[in-house]
């Protein structure tokens, strides 16, 4: 054997991370993210078992048990750890489902709203013009109307149930998608890769799809989050108002209007499904800022 072969075969090969192992690697690096994710992932798994978790049914009523304190209380029992409500219905069990509707209620909203957002918010990045102009004025039109006082009108004016809460919300959270979605996508417009898909004759719904989407895809993720966050805590709003989610449905925001009476002396019936609701959205929000750090790091502050 020669001495170059020797010395060919002592090199070390050098194997490099592909950048979807970068990525991953900076989430796992990411505390926040993953404080999140651990969250997010044990309330939709709360959710998805809630029939084998619940110890009781969250409808039923006994008013004999009624207003029962939670374990750590004077009265407290197993047999009601987080205690019973005003109807005496199970507090954990109606906090079980109510993830739920919490889930349900963020997930389709965004899915409403974030698709008329990025649909907007592309078309009018990429033509620009009068198509820009046209959308730009919706957009301000929308920017310009107090929200909540919008949809507490239309729920007040339509009727009030969770169908009608979800589409209410998700046709009036769609601005802040399609302003972000447009200016990234005016970003990407210029970039030499669309040039060229344009110069070859691709199709323009093809460079939407292929070439600009993907690439705002981290933007999109990052609006969703706060957007999904910004739902929930709307839903909560109307639902203590009593123009939200109705009973006897176990909405966190319902149970928080329904224990408002009691809150002076039965404090932990306010405290627990506010105490839900905080974690949710921290748990979003957390989730969106570590998506947004390790996707763009050159933009964390």
């Amino acid at each position: 054997m020669t001495n170059d072969s020797k010395n060919s075969a002592d090199v070390d090969v050098v194997v490099r991370p592909t950048p979807r192992q970068q990525l991953f690697a900076r989430f796992k690096e990411h505390r926040g993210f993953q404080i999140g994710l651990f969250i997010l992932i044990a309330i939709i798994l709360m959710a998805i078992f809630a029939p084998f978790l619940a110890p009781h049914d969250p409808y039923t009523q006994n008013l004999s048990i009624r207003l029962t304190d939670p374990i750590w209380g004077t009265n407290g029992s197993w047999a009601h750890p987080l205690g019973t409500d005003g109807l005496g219905r199970d507090y954990l069990s109606r906090m079980i489902y109510g993830s739920r509707i919490a889930l349900i209620i963020g997930f389709s909203t965004i899915a409403i709203s974030g698709l008329i957002g990025t649909i907007l918010g592309i078309t009018a990045g990429y033509f620009g013009g009068k198509v820009d102009a046209v959308i730009s004025f919706f957009i301000l039109n929308r920017l310009s109307l107090p929200l909540i006082l919008v949809a507490l009108a239309v729920v007040a004016s339509v009727g009030n149930s969770l169908f009608i809460v979800i589409m209410v919300l998700g046709f009036l959270l769609w601005d802040r998608f399609a302003v972000v979605m447009r200016s990234a996508t005016m970003q990407i417009r210029n970039m030499e890769y669309v040039a060229a898909a344009e110069v070859l004759g691709t199709r323009t719904p093809r460079i939407l799809y292929k070439d600009i989407f993907p690439n705002i895809v981290n933007q999109l993720i990052v609006v969703a989050t706060l957007e999904m966050a910004h739902a929930i805590l709307l839903e909560a709003a109307m639902s203590f108002l009593g123009l939200g989610v109705q009973p006897p449905l176990p909405s966190w925001g319902l149970m928080v209007s329904e224990a408002n009476k009691f809150m002076f002396f039965k404090a932990w019936m306010v405290t627990i499904p506010g105490s839900a609701i905080f974690l949710l959205v921290l748990a979003i929000n957390l989730i969106g800022d570590g998506v947004r750090d390790v996707a763009t790091p050159e933009g964390r502050n």
